[in-house]
């Protein structure tokens, strides 16, 4: 099936499969899902499942213990992380309780995937029924497009290796093969920003899977025939709806030539020059009809009716969109629709550039790891000046030279150069140690940032939080990490293509049931950056409103926080309001005016460009200038917005992150995003256990609020 998936006998009594990613594909910088099927035909061990690859001297290894009873077969799967560069071989083991290899896949290998491609995959109710999208312009089967097909014994349980997807397909007959913890995790990756798309067969598939029925926007109950009329047409030829991916929010108010060149180019790409709507209708087609199943609709909004009754409908879910197909796409006659790619091109809002710009992949990018890491890298670690260092050179040269020369030659005692020169070394290299010494010698430290995004579910919320982790160590040492989190990981800091697309850093992670323990590697006199990406369900920590009214935004903003939250800010309609401070547990209204208050988001974003591309540049040196990113509210909010498709590129170089960091979207949709940071403390437990001399933890929670208006 996939092309990474090696089917091995390690015995005759032992079967051990492994298959990597999304139908064997997987996007850089992203996390991904490893599959595995151990058959067990032979005596009961415990055993270690081994994942790993090593790039560049630096060794990931992730572990899962399981139990291996006689006669039986296990499935799972766990997230990993794609940080090892495009031609990345991966390793993957079984080991007993002894240590000894029972079985071993080297060298596995899957298709690599651009940052910015769309990753869309399926679980169709047949093979022949998988959605498909049409051809790009001088594209390759591993440019990016193409939906992956999944099946349910190997779809992830686990959120983090379901997150790098964009959209996903599912046949509602297919849906009761689903487990319970698939489930769970399919719905945190909906709730956090995921686009669902589910075709109904027949209503009575819903009755069997209680769960999609009670997240599906309607109520479906039977099944008639409605004639097409060209009606399909219609809505593959006109504007993408809102829920498509725009950035004009975040563009009206940057007015500069070059950003109004750029927006004028891709308006015209996006719309007029949309070869989705270009495209001819299919008469044949139109003069069909439909099975459509009918009902009643409870909070989603219809995209497309066929003789009144709706036909595709969507509905707000969290941070994600879920779409149902009243029809179902499988069968004839649309099937054989000359237009169907196209349709599932627009459905699943693949951009329009990715049909008519054939050097849109962009594979590279600064990672934005380097930034957030510039912001709590340890001060104690200090660089020597690169005038300094060449004054250094010059003074030993010249010592170990003309001056050795000179002062033996007046003494007359040449053949002391034995006993000199290596006195000389001694001194030098003394005298380097010292420096170094003194540049970065310092106590054990801990600097954590975390972003927090408040999702909101039901009564309570989910807390998706990314866990910046900075740990200066001034001795060789290994330190031991633990999440209790119900979906957590931990991976390393990603450097991005462009750096060779390597983690920096030596761990190893035995990821559990519930969260994961790891040990990493922290050289001497270094600091490593770690991140530990996590999901909590939990009390909301901070609620909002936001009404529009007259020109004037209301905002009613609450914290449960038994913390000071420093700086507030709200963004919309791409501008930045500052909001100020909160007390803990405080509730405050505030009335802004939209007109005359706020600084736009682009110029926010402009201006933090150039200091993290430097910080980043000059961070990875050993020598040099220290240049740091300031921790501040505006840097922050534009960490946040930076990874935007349409916003990154400027001089050649944009910024790269996993899916989810970046909140811009939610601008574009018109919603309004408050950010409150505070400088002191955190929502979690700290991951360490370990005592470090010096510690330090901040928090940004990230909450997006639907802006309603005023009656």
């Amino acid at each position: 099936m996939a092309m990474c998936a090696l089917v091995f006998s390690a015995s005759a009594s032992l079967q051990f499969d492994v298959f990597l990613g999304y139908d064997g594909t997987i996007r850089e910088g992203e996390w991904f899902p490893v599959a595995c099927e151990i058959l067990n035909d032979g005596p009961s061990f415990k055993a270690v499942f081994e994942f790993g690859s090593e790039s560049g001297g630096r060794t990931q290894t992730r572990r899962f213990a399981l139990e291996l009873p006689t006669n039986t077969r296990k499935r799972f799967s766990i997230p990993a992380f794609a940080s090892a560069g495009r031609f990345a071989r991966w390793n993957a083991r079984l080991l007993d309780e002894r240590g000894r290899v029972r079985a071993d896949r080297p060298n596995l290998q899957a298709k690599d995937r651009p940052w910015d491609s769309p990753l869309i995959a399926a679980i169709p109710r047949s093979f022949n029924g998988m959605p498909e999208l049409p051809k790009g312009v001088s594209r390759t089967d591993d440019s990016g497009l193409g939906v992956l097909r999944l099946i349910p014994d190997q779809f992830p349980d686990h959120l983090l290796a379901l997150e790098s997807l964009d959209a996903l397909y599912l046949s509602s007959e297919k849906a009761i093969d689903l487990k319970v913890n698939q489930v769970q995790a399919l719905l945190a990756w909906l709730n956090g920003g995921g686009h669902l798309v589910v075709a109904v067969e027949q209503p009575g598939d819903l009755a069997g899977t209680p769960w999609l029925r009670s997240l599906l926007p309607c109520e479906l109950n039977s099944v008639v025939a409605k004639p097409i009329r060209g009606e399909l047409q219609k809505w593959l030829t006109s504007e993408r709806n809102e829920a498509g991916l725009n950035s004009k929010t975040l563009a009206s108010t940057d007015s500069s030539p070059r950003r109004r060149n750029r927006m004028n180019a891709r308006d015209s790409s996006t719309l007029t020059g949309d070869p989705i709507r270009a495209q001819l209708p299919d008469e044949a087609f139109d003069q069909a009809e439909l099975s459509v199943a009918v009902g009643s609709l409870r909070d989603g909004k219809p995209l497309l009716e066929l003789d009144g009754t709706p036909a595709i409908i969507q509905a707000r879910r969290g941070r994600g969109l879920v779409t149902v197909l009243a029809f179902s796409p499988e069968r004839e006659p649309f099937r054989s629709w000359k237009n169907r790619s196209w349709f599932w091109a627009k459905l699943l809002d693949v951009p329009a550039h990715w049909f008519t710009q054939p050097d849109s992949n962009r594979y590279g990018g600064v990672s934005l790891d380097g930034v957030i890491g510039s912001m709590i890298d340890s001060t104690q670690v200090r660089k020597l000046p690169v005038t300094w260092l060449l004054a250094l050179l010059i003074v030993y040269l010249v010592v170990i030279g003309p001056l050795d020369q000179f002062w033996l030659k007046r003494l007359n005692r040449q053949m002391l150069t034995w006993i000199t020169f290596p006195a000389y070394v001694a001194f030098f290299s003394g005298l380097i140690y010292f420096i170094g010494y003194r540049l970065r010698a310092g106590e054990t430290e801990w600097n954590e940032l975390t972003m927090v995004d408040v999702l909101p579910r039901g009564p309570q919320v989910e807390l998706r939080g990314r866990t910046y982790a900075s740990v200066y160590s001034p001795v060789n040492a290994r330190y031991e990490l633990v999440s209790d989190q119900p979906y957590a990981s931990l991976r390393g800091e990603f450097q991005g293509a462009w750096a060779g697309g390597l983690e920096q850093s030596r761990s190893a992670v035995e990821q559990r049931v519930n969260g994961y323990r790891g040990e990493i590697d922290v050289p001497v006199w270094t600091s490593q950056l770690f991140v530990s990406d996590w999901l909590q369900p939990g009390n909301a920590p901070l609620t909002a409103k936001a009404v529009s009214r007259r020109g004037k935004i209301e905002v009613e903003i609450s914290s449960a926080l038994s913390q000071r939250l420093d700086d507030v800010r709200l963004a919309l309609n791409g501008k930045v309001y500052p909001l100020g401070a909160f007390a803990p547990n405080q509730s405050r209204k505030i009335t802004l005016d939209e007109a005359q208050e706020g600084r736009g988001l682009p110029e926010l974003l402009n201006a933090a460009r150039g200091e993290f591309s430097n910080a980043v540049q000059y961070r990875r040196q050993a020598v040099g200038r220290d240049i740091r990113v300031g921790k501040s509210a505006e840097n922050l909010i534009a960490a946040s917005i930076a990874s935007r498709p349409e916003e990154i590129i400027q001089n050649g170089q944009f910024f790269v992150s996993p899916r989810g960091m970046d909140v811009g979207a939610a601008i574009d949709r018109g919603e309004a995003v408050l950010f409150a940071w505070s400088r002191e403390g955190s929502v979690i437990n700290p991951a360490y256990r370990f005592t470090p001399k010096r510690s330090h933890r901040e928090t940004l929670l990230r909450l997006s609020v639907p802006l309603t208006a005023a009656d």
